[in-house]
């Protein structure tokens, strides 16, 4: 049964193969998103207090991110890695990649409980809190961080069911998480009266059904590459290869911590506690526009790492050219639902009237450039399936860190606090251009029979 699904990868029709594991990816991905966008929703209708909790947990997306990164880190690196090593046949290296992945997730998910148990509050004021938010920031993070394992490994290891093209049972490790988070949120938040503790309570239950739900099956002999405790033990040589790709997605994730960090110290300098509040909605609207397109990535991901092990090459040129095409169509739809109906997206999080105002006014300008990251994310995501890990880092390096990051501090000094919801959609468009130019110029070198040698 394993060894058939692997065979679609290599044989069945592209279009059909595409959506039948794009779509549970892209449902996979929408469900996971909401287990912060859930908490959000829930805490900005808080009574009396919804607004000022609502930036306190804001304040928290850093160090949520980071915890996401490195998952990132070892699954987006390791996944792409697997799956051209079964496109070649070599199981055993698949699964010896896998048993690396296990191994250092759960180092990783140990000293970040630490680290971030011991820095957290400094880090929130840092981060941009005041006085009146702190104590919401504090509330949530602490729970939430008694979860770090259960985040490592739902989201680092069900990459690795995605690699399989097991599109389906990826999904439904994040569903039945979702599903419990989206029962849980309401009961600890309204019933229990726990506020803040218990959204962060309620998405480190949902977490834990996931990541166990995830393990069980990596375990199982329906995984078509198993976690076995002889290949858990360190190989460097392995473990190279991984963190060398997934240093890439790693950066991506970690530079939004930072990103978030001289964002929300901006609105904080510029504007106020209001200001920083209306960023945690955009960012929150902004990963309703990314995910999808995350997902859709996700999901194609296998078949061209897959094709290109295989060396069916026309087949890898054909999938990079659907994929491109599509996220760039769904990115600009996205686009221009935002900008033309700012009101019905940050009315989800809020029904504060004068944040709702603002949020109107700055959104338009905010997510106008996402239509073009669509682009960069379809040459991203090739990138990765084929193992450029060096073109990948550079890429994820240009738009966040030599580009936002820079615009978001000198902007505000021309611009006050508009210059800093200026700063994304010049930094997004810059950076997908400059992607799209490099893809036309490297595509005929790195789907060939050298660039493939290359990997090992």
């Amino acid at each position: 049964m394993n060894q058939t699904r692997e065979q679609k990868l290599g044989t069945e029709n592209l279009p059909r193969l595409m959506a039948s594991l794009a779509i549970p990816s892209v449902i996979a991905q929408l469900i996971n998103v909401l287990y912060n966008i859930i908490d959000r929703m829930y805490i900005g209708h808080i009574q009396d207090v919804g607004p000022i909790a609502l930036t306190g947990v804001g304040l928290t997306f850093p160090i949520i991110m980071m915890i996401s990164a490195f998952s990132a880190f070892i699954g987006a690196g390791g996944a792409p890695l697997a799956s051209i090593a079964l496109g070649k046949g070599d199981r055993d290296r698949a699964e010896k990649i896998l048993g690396n992945g296990v191994s250092v997730l759960l180092i990783f998910s140990i000293s970040l409980t630490i680290i971030f148990m011991i820095f957290k509050r400094p880090l929130l004021f840092l981060f941009g809190a005041s006085d009146q938010t702190i104590t919401y920031a504090v509330n949530y993070i602490t729970i939430y961080l008694f979860g770090t394992i259960f985040v490592q490994l739902a989201l680092g290891l069900n990459m690795f069911i995605s690699s399989q093209g097991q599109a389906r049972t990826a999904m439904l490790s994040v569903l039945i998480g979702a599903v419990i988070n989206i029962v849980l949120d309401p009961f600890f938040i309204f019933v229990l009266h726990m506020n803040v503790q218990g959204a962060a309570l309620a998405t480190i239950i949902s977490q834990a059904v996931s990541a166990i739900w995830v393990v069980h099956f990596l375990l199982s002999e329906k995984s078509a590459i198993r976690i076995r405790r002889k290949n858990m033990a360190i190989d460097f040589g392995i473990l190279k290869n991984i963190m060398a790709l997934g240093i890439s997605p790693f950066i991506m994730q970690a530079t939004e911590s930072a990103i978030n960090i001289v964002l929300n110290r901006g609105l904080s300098i510029y504007g106020g506690d209001l200001y920083v509040g209306s960023m945690t909605i955009l960012q929150s609207v902004m990963q309703l526009a990314v995910v999808p397109i995350q997902g859709f990535t996700q999901g194609v991901q296998p078949i061209i790492s897959y094709n290109f092990g295989a060396r069916k090459f026309d087949r890898v040129k054909k999938t990079y050219r659907l994929t491109i095409s599509f996220t760039f169509a769904v990115a600009t739809v996205f686009c221009l639902l935002t900008v033309f109906f700012p009101g019905v997206f940050a009315g989800i999080f809020t029904s504060d009237q004068e944040l709702l105002a603002l949020v109107k006014k700055v959104m338009p300008i905010f997510m106008a450039g996402i239509a073009v990251f669509g682009i960069q994310m379809g040459c991203q995501t090739t990138f990765m399936g084929l193992g450029q890990a060096k073109i990948s880092l550079f890429i994820a390096l240009l738009r966040k860190v030599i580009l936002l990051i820079p615009l978001a501090l000198i902007l505000p000094k021309f611009f006050g606090v508009m210059g800093i919801y200026y700063a994304e959609p010049i930094s997004d468009v810059t950076a997908a251009t400059t992607a799209f130019i490099i893809f036309l110029s490297v595509r005929g070198k790195i789907v060939s029979e050298e660039a493939l040698s290359k990997l090992g």
